[in-house]
């Protein structure tokens, strides 16, 4: 055998496994899913061609799914930009330290290593109500009325929003210090003989120089924050209104999807939801890089 596809052979050998892998596990279930978004299939039942029904059920006729649409998009908007403005502030300060700057990033990234179940069942317990939970001491201490965080339709999004924007922190912190590593010395020891301030150097320098990470931070975490469901799932569970909380309050496009297909076992319907929010963050991640990508 000649030299060079001997190689090609022995190449193709050690990729076949993972592609194996990829193909039975990945591959194989999206097209299979993709082809049950358009019958109605209960798994008890052999699947029944619907065509559109589905999609047209969910944009017509369903109004959870509209409400979890709205809660996911509050979710975003809440977690999106507060948990970047935050993280890259965080940043921004850790560069300007002399001593101790690893030390504080290692502390904010722990999250990020750490279980989003563990972190939810600690969270959960933080927002026990009435004077059970240490936020709610903390109220209390202060002066204030205890607040039913995960109990109440006003208070249940905001505080997943909450755990979500410190979960975050450490994987966006670190993104951001390694942007702001590449950027030149120079250009701020220029921009500080001209007399440019904090804020001038910041919005001048800082941010045009980072923006090829901020475009990466910013589509995954839209990616992540459109499928959220570990903290919706941990955090609402126990309040006997099922995945979601009170009266749907923090109930997610995913936490719906996983009640249809899961819990009533509308598997045809719940895969149709799944290509629903495939095609928003698909549209959403183009239109952001669009709109944040780097120009040459």
């Amino acid at each position: 055998m000649p030299k060079g596809r001997g190689q090609d052979t022995l190449a193709y050998l050690f990729i076949a496994p993972p592609l194996i892998l990829f193909a039975i596990f990945v591959a194989v279930p999206v097209f299979v899913s993709l082809y049950w978004s358009f019958t109605r299939y209960d798994v008890l039942h052999p699947q029944v061609w619907v065509g559109l029904e589905n999609y047209r059920r969910l944009l017509t006729e369903d109004p959870r799914f509209w409400k979890a649409f709205r809660n996911t998009v509050l979710y975003v908007l809440g977690v999106v930009p507060s948990g970047i403005s935050i993280a890259l502030l965080l940043a921004v300060a850790l560069e300007e330290l002399r001593r101790g700057k690893q030390l504080f990033k290692v502390l904010y990234f722990i999250p990020t290593v750490t279980s989003i179940v563990a972190l939810s069942v600690i969270w959960k317990w933080l927002f026990a109500g009435e004077k059970f939970g240490l936020i709610n001491y903390l109220l209390i201490r202060l002066g204030l009325q205890p607040i039913d965080w995960l109990l109440s339709p006003v208070w249940t999004l905001p505080a997943i929003i909450i755990m979500s924007i410190w979960a975050g922190l450490g994987y966006n912190l670190v993104l951001f210090s390694a942007g702001l590593s590449t950027i030149p010395s120079t250009l701020y020891e220029a921009a500080e003989v001209d007399g440019a301030g904090w804020w001038a150097r910041f919005w001048h320098i800082t941010l045009p120089m980072l923006k090829p990470s901020l475009v990466f931070v910013v589509t995954m975490s839209m990616i992540a924050s459109f499928q959220v469901f570990d903290q919706v799932y941990i955090m609402t569970a126990g309040t006997g209104e099922g995945v979601g909380g009170i009266l749907d309050s923090a109930l997610t496009l995913v936490a719906y999807l996983y009640d249809q297909g899961f819990q009533k076992f509308n598997m045809g319907y719940a895969s149709a939801i799944a290509y629903l929010i495939f095609g928003v963050v698909l549209a959403l991640t183009l239109l952001n890089i669009r709109l944040l990508r780097t120009n040459d």
